[in-house]
């Protein structure tokens, strides 16, 4: 089977797959945020802040940029959306795909989308350490 890179998100759009999406709690970085606000969008439109941490906003039990068609802001977004299935796992402290996403199978796991999502954690906690 053929493995596709995470930022693809081929798998995704292929099988039309958007169960991330639902009841999300991606973080967002400051520059998740800017990028998304450089679009035209106000923060209190697709943000959230959950014990001192932005998050997606969701709507309806939906991402607040899930449409019909899927991701609305596909190009721009979030980091953390950008590497899932890719999570880190708190209880045995280790990278894996999350078993919740159905066709992780399909995407490819390389050494810089560890270090990316390793990045990204490292980022989301002294950005969360600043705000408190």
């Amino acid at each position: 089977m053929r493995k596709y890179p995470l930022s693809s998100g081929i798998p995704c759009i292929r099988h039309k797959c958007n169960l991330c999406c639902i009841e999300t709690e991606m973080p967002l970085t400051s520059s998740d945020i800017n990028r998304i606000l450089r679009l035209g969008y106000r923060l209190e439109d697709f943000a959230v802040k959950v014990e001192g941490e932005w998050r997606l906003r969701n709507i309806n039990g939906k991402c607040v940029f899930l449409g019909d068609e899927g991701c609305r802001i596909y190009p721009y977004r979030p980091l953390g959306c950008r590497l899932y299935p890719l999570i880190y796992d708190e209880a045995s402290g280790t990278v894996r795909f999350d078993e919740l996403c159905p066709y992780a199978d399909e995407f490819e796991r390389t050494d810089e989308d560890i270090d990316r999502l390793i990045k990204l954690l490292s980022r989301l906690r002294m950005e969360s350490d600043m705000m408190r």
